[in-house]
């Protein structure tokens, strides 16, 4: 452990240059970005006109990170065996292939409740292989220093675009015609594929240290092992799945809870969900400040202690503005925590496994994610508000129970066997 050292800055520095090899990964994720945003606000509103019942609108978000559970694995494997730049074409050219037959079922006048879960699920698929190769490209691009940075940038660009551009265009074309948020998605996938196809060799596949010894490309024995060896990183994921869970139970009802509870119209989803971006958006932003002035343990810790704070906001909230208010507090807060926790994996996890260890941590925690959003739904039927309030005292109580193993996430500067 001679290579574990503090992450506090302790005097100013010059912040590593990201690249020109970045900005092409980065803009292929915005794009990708852009047409997941207007279809994770599309699908569940077209679900809406369909059925009210909360259960079945909780299926939709359940479906999304189904995948994560049964492909997850799979999906690392993929990553570290083959070209990452076309698992990520390959991804999207699956995606918005989805997208368009979504459309001509609207065209047609054959959609049904079925076919929206299904398209659902093969969404997720490609985003398990997007999100794992787009994860595994960053350390193979990016220096260390600027990780934290990096990351950021990538997840800030997330929030912009899925909630500042995509689901309030989304909302507008929803409410003009529900066919046209689905031919916008399935254009927004076209650019990402070029972009990553041009992207550095580097980025095909991540290069081996000179004192680490080969492993196998396609075992999945080697990254548990690793995973398992690792009793830190093991730990922290115990945790993440455990918040992780009560976000998604949180966030089951919240389409009906602002429809139904919030009396929200429905082309005006978009801008709520705006609202609560800026603070998805201001967590991005500031949590590489944060982590350069706090450490990423602190920043870790503050920020899932505010989440489980404004979650109780959300649930108690008296009216639209004070829930936005609220629901955008809680998305500060898990962007602040996202950006830490991507760079502390990148940091821990050796390049060459570094797509099936990603790939057996979000099997399991955002596997578990579709039973808790279902729960969710199933609660929600007693009361719109109630998930919200659960799912804070499950976060407070585990984030209490794991304080100072979270703060522990400062001492980490590079792969460790453990």
């Amino acid at each position: 452990m001679s290579d574990v050292v503090t992450d506090r800055a302790s005097s100013p520095l010059k912040r590593p240059r990201l690249g020109s090899d970045f900005g092409k990964l980065w803009t292929a994720a915005a794009f990708s970005n852009l047409a997941d945003g207007v279809g994770r606000t599309a699908v569940p509103l077209i679900a809406t006109t369909l059925t009210r019942d909360p259960v079945a609108i909780a299926a939709i978000g359940a479906l999304a990170f189904l995948p994560w559970l049964v492909f997850g694995l799979p999906a690392g494997m993929l990553v570290d065996r083959f070209d990452r730049r076309w698992i990520m074409a390959v991804a999207n050219t699956l995606r918005g292939g989805v997208a368009l037959a979504l459309s001509l079922m609207m065209v047609t006048g054959t959609m049904t409740i079925w076919s929206l879960l299904v398209a659902t699920l093969v969404f997720g698929v490609g985003e398990t292989l997007f999100d794992n190769a787009t994860n595994a490209v960053i350390p193979s691009i990016v220096e260390k220093p600027a990780l934290d940075r990096a990351n950021g940038f990538m997840q800030a660009a997330q929030v912009t675009i899925d909630s500042f551009i995509a689901t309030p265009i989304a909302g507008v074309l929803f409410a003009v015609s529900m066919v046209l948020p689905l031919w916008v998605g399935a254009a927004g996938y076209i650019i990402p594929i070029a972009l990553a196809i041009l992207l550095p060799l580097s980025a095909a596949r991540s290069l081996r240290r000179a004192d680490q010894a080969p492993r196998d490309p396609v075992s999945a024995r080697v990254a548990a092992a690793y995973l398992w060896r690792h009793r830190y990183l093991r730990a922290i994921v115990v945790f993440t799945s455990i918040v992780g869970c009560a976000f998604s139970f949180a966030q089951a009802p919240t389409i009906l809870y602002f429809l139904d509870t919030m009396h929200v119209q429905p082309a005006a989803i978009g801008f709520v969900t705006a609202g609560i971006g800026v603070g998805a958006l201001g967590g991005s932003l500031v949590a590489p400040a944060l982590v350069q002035r706090f450490g990423r343990g602190a920043v870790m810790l503050g920020a899932n202690i505010a989440a489980g704070l404004f979650l109780v906001g959300v649930g108690l909230a008296p009216e639209v503005i004070t829930a936005v208010i609220a629901y955008a507090g809680m998305a500060f807060a898990v962007s602040t925590w996202n950006v830490p926790w991507g760079a502390l994996r990148q940091t821990i996890v050796p390049g060459d496994i570094f797509g099936r260890v990603l790939g057996i941590i979000r099997s399991f925690t955002w596997g578990l994610f579709p039973f808790a959003t279902l729960l969710g739904g199933f609660i929600a039927r007693i009361d719109l508000r109630l998930p919200y309030l659960i799912a804070a005292v499950v976060t407070l109580i585990a984030t209490a129970f794991f304080a100072r193993l979270i703060l522990r996430a400062s001492t980490f500067s590079g792969p460790l066997e453990d």
